[in-house]
């Protein structure tokens, strides 16, 4: 009764209905922040930082850029945090929104001065969130730190994920029917595919948007005759295969199951600790988008990317410069537009 009772509230708060995924690498902070004085401002609705002569996609999208100003990255946060979560907010401008919010955080982790500095600068209440964002990127940033930093991108296909009315509901029956909390698994599929962008096999063979081996998802109880690949069905098996893995009695011991880290379990359990504290975050995190951590810095795989095979990160980077992460720049150079 109470899980029912949960669940109606979530659903009043969800009028209608995000990476990042959590890949770990090495990347020089500094290249993605710029100085006070580098900003102008223009009279639009949404003022994110950019610069003219940045390199774009088709679409017109640039590389978010983050201040390195404290104030100005806490003050770019709480509005982003709050226009996330806003349902007046435009749906075509809530993915310019979102990446912004994600690189924010993904800069942040790395500097922990810096961030130190953002956090004095945030209200009470959004300071709370940011920490919790921040302590889910270093888990990890921990997993994958001694490893040699990747000079090729991986062979996947960046994809748009399922509408974000469809994943909730897809959350919310695969709790209904085993008892997971569906923020737990929002959660898992965030970190594992990006909440599904990422068409592609994992070095270990692992599939689909919840990311399973085809040998555990044949297990009985797991697949149950549906496609891996399928986000609805996915997230369904993933819910058994957590309560198989005694994630009822201990959530920490079944994420140990996907994942045999306890960096991983404990990043898992902070983001979805941000989304019981507030439903509406999910928006935030559905439009972040996929980065791919390398020795040539933190790089953006936009929708649209495809590789059959390894690519070495030099080549994409001369055919797709707007993936890279953009270089210091010089005063003037950035001014705002709308998001």
């Amino acid at each position: 009764m109470l899980l029912i009772k949960r669940l109606k509230s979530f659903r009043i708060l969800f009028l209608s209905a995000l990476a990042t995924i959590a890949l770990t690498g090495f990347i020089n902070d500094s290249s993605l922040s710029f100085s006070a004085k580098d900003i102008e401002r223009e009279d639009t609705k949404f003022n994110l930082p950019t610069r003219k002569d940045l390199p774009r996609l088709d679409n017109g999208r640039h590389y978010p850029l983050v201040p390195n100003s404290p104030p100005k990255v806490a003050s770019l946060l709480v509005y982003l945090e709050q226009a996330l979560r806003d349902s007046s907010t435009p749906n075509d401008q809530m993915p310019l929104l979102g990446h912004q919010h994600q690189v924010i955080y993904r800069v942040l982790s790395r500097d922990i001065p810096f961030s130190k500095q953002v956090l004095i600068n945030l209200p009470l209440k959004w300071r709370s969130v940011a920490k919790k964002h921040l302590a889910a990127r270093r888990e990890f940033l921990k997993m994958g730190h001694g490893s040699a930093p990747f000079l090729t991108l991986p062979a996947w296909r960046i994809i748009a994920p399922e509408p974000a009315k469809k994943l909730l509901a897809y959350y919310q029956k695969a709790e209904l029917s085993t008892g997971i909390e569906w923020e737990v698994l929002a959660a898992v599929n965030l970190v594992e595919t990006g909440m599904g962008r990422i068409d592609g096999v994992s070095v270990a063979n692992a599939q689909g948007p919840m990311q399973f081996l085809p040998s555990t998802w044949n297990e009985r109880g797991i697949g149950n005759g549906g496609n891996i690949r399928d986000p609805h069905d996915s997230i369904q098996a993933a819910a058994r295969y957590l309560v198989r893995r005694g994630g009822l009695e201990n959530i920490l011991k079944g994420l140990w199951g996907y994942n045999n880290s306890d960096y991983y379990g404990r990043a898992v359990l902070l983001y979805a600790d941000l989304l019981r504290e507030d439903p509406r975050a999910f928006y935030s995190i559905y439009h972040w988008e996929i980065h791919y951590m390398t020795a040539f810095g933190d790089i953006w795989l936009p929708n649209g990317y495809h590789q059959k095979k390894r690519i070495p990160i030099s080549t994409y980077l001369k055919m797709f410069p707007a993936s890279s992460p953009p270089p210091t720049l010089s005063s003037n150079q950035i001014k705002t537009e709308r998001g």
